[in-house]
């Protein structure tokens, strides 16, 4: 297989080569900025230390927190069927795995992208099926899973029209790769139509794993101290926002306080370390920030939640939520968890990372489009001012995610075909 390559793939493999001898100090280096798990460097090298259990052995890879969670329950489903391995590649989704995988599973950090390291996880694991969620494509790993006869498939799939783009400029490349997956099961017809143009050989559409996820968990006691600390006050959740959103969300706060004189605004910060940058940037606004245990007074204007993995405690707070990464460029959060919690979505013009569940929740709920802080100052000073009206847009949002449900049956209908077939 590899003597055929396509000249951008036979680059790509040359310079894994040339760098393999620095890996080591790139991983050691990565692991004094706290982006890697000093203690689980040898999982990056291909040198578990866990051994492989006898028996059939599924491998689904998750690059981040987001598509590790939305494998969940397709993992549920294949512990039936043998052992799971699940691999990821950065050290906040394997925190959020750690916590939330089902016993029994087996978590990895994936290989570098080197032959040498490649070579050493698939020798050690030998995987009989390898599920890859999304989109991210490891060409060493994926061609020499590919030549020793590992199945693979492309799950959740989904691809933006600008890398769709970016694959185009080397068709021989994208073609040789697309194709060595036996099924690729898009998330919709669109997504589907750019994996067909690349080369890919099966595209089925079956919708988005995320629909079938299971609600966000939470701490019940954190929940009872938050709700008894913010009492009966109106509130304003800004979820997983992102650089040039908070400067949105924060004259929009100013504007309530105008009317609401007790509002409490919560910013959960998609990335943690930005915590003391957004409460700098409140100036004089009274601050407290949930990650030095700072609690809600009746003095605090902002609590800025910086700690991780809290997502589910504060969708369970109110009724309605801004969804981050929606009024900057950058595709919009997944819109399904808070909608299956009963909170409504209000959300920026950019949506096209889960352009479907947006389309879904928003057209069920009649109303969250917002561009500008005086369109959620407006929105939310609606919706404060008339509970009933918040209520409905929770309970429309939770119809809107249910509706996209059933990813799940429909991949596990794909892959046991794949196994009769001779996986």
């Amino acid at each position: 297989m590899f003597g055929k390559l396509p000249w951008g793939l036979k680059l790509y493999r040359g310079f894994t080569y040339l760098v393999a001898p620095a890996a080591k100090l790139i991983l050691k280096s990565r692991a004094s900025k706290g982006k890697e798990d000093q203690n689980r460097l040898n999982e990056r090298l291909g040198r578990p230390e866990i051994p492989r259990p006898a028996g059939r052995l599924v491998w689904i890879h998750g690059a981040s927190v987001g598509e590790s969670v939305a494998a969940l329950p397709l993992i549920n489903k294949l512990l039936y069927d043998g052992t799971v391995l699940v691999t990821s590649g950065t050290v906040a989704s394997a925190e959020v795995m750690k916590r939330r995988l089902p016993p029994g599973v087996i978590h990895q950090f994936v290989p570098l992208d080197t032959p040498g390291a490649v070579k050493r996880f698939l020798d050690h694991w030998k995987p009989n099926a390898a599920l890859f969620v999304e989109s991210e494509l490891w060409p060493n790993l994926l061609l020499t899973a590919a030549a020793r006869g590992v199945r693979l498939v492309l799950i959740n799939a989904r691809i933006s029209e600008r890398s769709a783009a970016g694959w185009q400029r080397v068709p021989k490349s994208a073609r040789h790769l697309f194709q060595i997956f036996d099924a690729v099961l898009a998330q919709d017809e669109e997504i589907a139509a750019r994996f067909r143009k690349l080369g890919a050989r099966d595209v089925r559409v079956v919708g988005s794993l995320k629909a079938d996820a299971p609600p966000l968990s939470c701490d019940v006691a954190a929940l009872g101290v938050l709700k008894k600390e913010i009492g009966t006050r109106p509130l304003l959740i800004a979820a997983q926002t992102h650089p040039g959103e908070d400067e949105t969300v924060l004259p929009a706060h100013d504007s309530l306080r105008r009317r609401f004189p007790d509002l409490l605004t919560i910013i959960v910060p998609r990335h943690t370390a930005r915590g003391a940058d957004i409460a700098m940037l409140c100036g004089q606004r009274a601050v407290a920030r949930r990650s030095l245990g700072e609690p809600i007074s009746t003095e605090t204007e902002i609590y800025v939640a910086d700690t991780m993995s809290e997502m589910g405690l504060f969708y369970r707070l109110a009724r309605f939520c801004f969804l981050g990464a929606t009024l900057v460029p950058m595709g919009g959060h997944n819109p399904l968890e808070p909608a299956v919690l009963h909170c409504g979505v209000i959300a920026g013009p950019h949506r096209s990372s889960n352009a479907k569940a947006f389309e879904a929740i928003m057209g069920a709920q009649g109303l969250g489009d917002v561009r500008t802080s005086g369109d959620i100052a407006a929105l939310v000073e609606k919706l404060i001012e008339n509970p009933s009206l918040a209520a409905a847009m929770g309970e429309a949002a939770a119809r809107g995610a249910a509706a996209q449900a059933g990813a799940v049956s429909a991949t596990m209908a794909v892959l046991e075909s794949l196994k009769h077939a001779g996986a």
